[in-house]
């Protein structure tokens, strides 16, 4: 299965911001827990998904470098 390079940044750029919205939504969870397991747990999750989207970005951010870059071979 061969993807483009625009259709991997749409897909790279959706990946990206869905983790991001996770990481954020446990972020704003955080102070309301009052178990300090369950808030390093959850801070820790939310850590994971930052690094997710970052790495989502990354992808988009190469896909976009490859889309502006290429030359035709014609």
């Amino acid at each position: 299965m061969k993807l483009s390079a625009q259709m991997a940044l749409v897909v790279a750029v959706i990946f990206a911001f869905t983790c991001f919205a996770v990481a954020i939504k446990g972020f704003m969870a955080i102070p309301e827990i009052t178990d300090a397991k369950v808030a390093a747990d959850a801070h820790g999750f939310a850590w994971f998904w930052a690094f997710l989207g970052a790495i989502g970005a990354v992808f988009a951010g190469v896909s976009w470098w490859m889309v502006r870059t290429h030359k035709d071979a014609e």
